[in-house]
């Protein structure tokens, strides 16, 4: 409601001096309203690098570029194209941030106002992108959080430090500022304002009838307002697909499928698989004896019973060499993987004791012939060298068009099928046919037909959804340019008519608020207009009624709100519809002295107003009192910069 009565900033102080404000300045650098308010002296005194300085504070150019680059990364979320030029206008915000922000730190270092280390680092802690996948804080997560940023840690610290001086010192004295009721009363008052009035419409259709415009008239306007009728560039575009289509007959031979099935032995052919036994003891003694009785027919566990505790005795099933090398080790491997089923082999030494290992059983799993794997081979070669035959074509064409041929050479060197465009929009439509639309899958390639300038080579583009490529060029441009008046005359005839019916409209609405101005009834001033206008409507509302209106107010309804009484206006209808004439003919003052529930609302709304004022006075004698001071020809010469570079 106390909209209605101030401008209030859109930012909220309350929210500003919050913690949060730290991750808001870090991610963006957004900024409140009250932030600019440099004193506007010429800086004289600094260098030409410096921008502004507060105390021993100094803001460098370096600093606001690096603020700026931060700020174009907001940006460019919202908005992919953004660049310096679109984001100039917020250059004042963040200088006049950076001075708010050197005045407090070095207001704090004059008067002993030290943070500690370890409060600004819980405050860094804080900022969501310094956090690990454990939800705590990570140097890892910190250290590419500052890369992101385009941050140092000092940087960083500077900025937390500034942050928590703004919730130090302006918290205590922004917290529930008093607004006594004396003050918040008026205003009440004001909203429980009653009014009445008149409303005559004036509507540009009661203007319409008779009008027509003669060729010469028509031709006038047409010449006047041809922006109106701009037809957007249109091209014929040629798209040579590149793709399966073009490569659908290579395939493999039988010699290449054969090849390809010997160099992969590893994965066609079956695995062999043993059981073995095994007992480890720790001399080559006890081993040797082991063997001996194992090979004389004695099972391995028999065999290695005299050996008591001293022979550690295990089967392993269904090994596979890898398997059984990862547990006895390569060269036990390799010796029990020889021998055949039921030999006996060792002793051999391993890295834990010495092995003597039995072969208990062999077989082998899976494995393919070369006529089971023959399908899957095949397959696989197609998608390989089609895969390949479709680059090599892109590289002869792309190497004919270095060469210097043109679209069609190209294309018919290379065998390639054409597919051209009729003359169509960047959109992919067609202005001669309305039913045309060019197909979805060929978007990419009418993008790049549109950016090829007419004289440059055609261009190969990749296409999606594994469509391979398409050479593209331009066949014809027809440039921007205004849509023939023949082609559109009944519409500039509407256009015509509706300006002309404006024009009389607004004259009409005119005289009769000239005439209403003067004295003359509103009723009577419409009637005197001659138009067959709608009869007047009466107004009456509270002023309560607009501050809380959730949906938008009628012009007529606003306009009622600011005028005196018996005082009118005419105002333009915002959907162009016509004009309105409004009069207030009777205000009946409020007294919330009735209410005194509106008085403690607008007490509670005054409060957030207070709560802000008193936060930019506080801002402005810090920056009073560190003497801040502004280097306007340096900061003149940095806006210039920054607007006139790129992205």
């Amino acid at each position: 409601m106390l909209s209605f009565f101030r401008s209030v900033s859109k930012s909220k102080i309350g929210t500003w001096i919050m913690a949060a404000i730290l991750v808001a300045i870090l991610a963006g650098f957004a900024m409140s309203d009250i932030s600019n308010f440099g004193s506007g002296t010429l800086g004289f005194g600094m260098g030409s690098s410096t921008l502004a300085e507060a105390g021993d504070q100094k803001i460098s150019e370096r600093e606001m570029a690096d603020a700026m680059q931060r700020r174009l990364q907001q940006a460019r979320q919202e908005n992919p194209t953004a660049d310096y030029a679109s984001i100039v206008g917020d250059f004042d915000r963040v200088l006049g941030a950076l001075i708010d922000q050197a005045a407090l730190l070095a207001f704090a270092d004059k008067y002993g106002f030290h943070l500690s280390k370890p409060l600004v680092d819980a405050e860094i802690a804080q900022i969501p992108q310094t956090r690990g996948l454990n939800g705590k804080f990570s140097e890892q997560a910190y250290q590419g959080f500052l890369a992101q940023q385009r941050l140092t840690d000092a940087q960083v610290r500077e900025i937390v430090a500034g942050g928590l001086l703004q919730r130090m010192m302006l918290t205590p004295l922004v917290a529930n500022p008093h607004v006594p009721v004396g003050v918040a009363t008026p205003y009440a008052s004001m909203l429980l304002e009653a009014r009445e009035g008149e409303v005559a419409a004036v509507p540009i259709d009661a203007f319409k009838s008779g009008l027509k415009a003669t060729d010469a008239q028509l031709q006038a306007y047409y010449t006047a307002n041809r922006n109106r009728y701009m037809v957007p560039e249109q091209r014929v575009v040629r798209i040579a697909a590149i793709g399966p289509e073009q490569v659908a007959g290579v395939g493999p031979t039988d010699q290449e499928i054969a090849a390809f099935y010997s160099a992969n032995q590893a994965t066609y052919a079956a695995k062999e698989m043993r059981s073995i036994g095994q007992a480890v003891v720790p001399d080559q003694a006890t081993a040797a004896q082991i063997a001996a009785r194992a090979k004389g027919g004695a099972s391995l566990a028999a065999a290695a019973a005299p050996a008591g505790n001293n022979a550690a005795v295990t089967s392993l099933d269904d090994q596979t060499r890898a398997a059984y090398a990862s547990v006895a080790g390569d060269k036990v491997a390799a010796a029990v993987f020889a021998a055949a089923s039921g030999g006996v082999v060792g002793p051999v030494q391993s890295d834990f004791g010495w092995i003597v290992a039995k072969v208990e059983d062999i077989k082998s799993t899976g494995g393919k012939t070369l006529d089971q794997a023959r399908a899957e081979i095949a397959a696989k070669l197609v998608a390989d060298k089609r895969k390949q035959a479709i680059e090599d074509l892109v590289d002869k064409v792309q190497t004919a068009v270095d060469e210097g041929s043109n679209f069609l050479e190209a294309t018919g060197a290379a065998k390639l099928p054409v597919t051209t465009t009729p003359l169509i929009t960047a959109q992919g439509t067609s202005r001669s046919d309305a039913a045309y639309r060019a197909p979805a899958e060929l978007a990419p390639a009418i993008t790049a037909g549109f950016e090829i300038a007419p004289n440059d080579p055609p261009e190969i583009v990749t296409m999606p959804n594994d469509q391979g490529y398409a050479l593209v060029s331009p066949a014809q441009v027809v440039p921007a340019a205004p849509a023939p008046l023949a082609s559109i005359r009944d519409r500039v005839a509407a256009d015509w008519v509706t300006a002309e019916a404006t024009s009389k409209a607004k004259a009409a609405a005119s005289a009769i608020a000239a005439k209403t101005a003067s004295g003359t009834p509103l009723a009577e001033a419409v009637k005197a207009s001659s138009a067959p206008l709608p009869a007047v409507r009466p107004l009456a509302a509270r002023r309560i009624q607009i501050a809380t209106a959730t949906g938008v107010v009628p012009p007529p309804l606003r306009t009622l709100f600011t005028l005196v009484q018996g005082k009118s206006r005419m105002i333009a209808d915002p959907e162009g519809r016509g004009f309105f004439v409004v009069k207030v003919t009777k205000v009946v003052p409020g007294n919330a002295l009735l209410q005194p529930a509106l008085i403690g609302r607008m007490q509670n709304e005054l409060r957030e107003a207070v709560t802000q004022d008193y936060a930019a006075e506080l801002m402005t004698a810090v920056r009073a009192e560190m003497k801040a001071r502004r280097n306007e020809s340096a900061i003149a010469a940095e806006k210039r910069r920054l607007a006139s570079s790129g992205g």
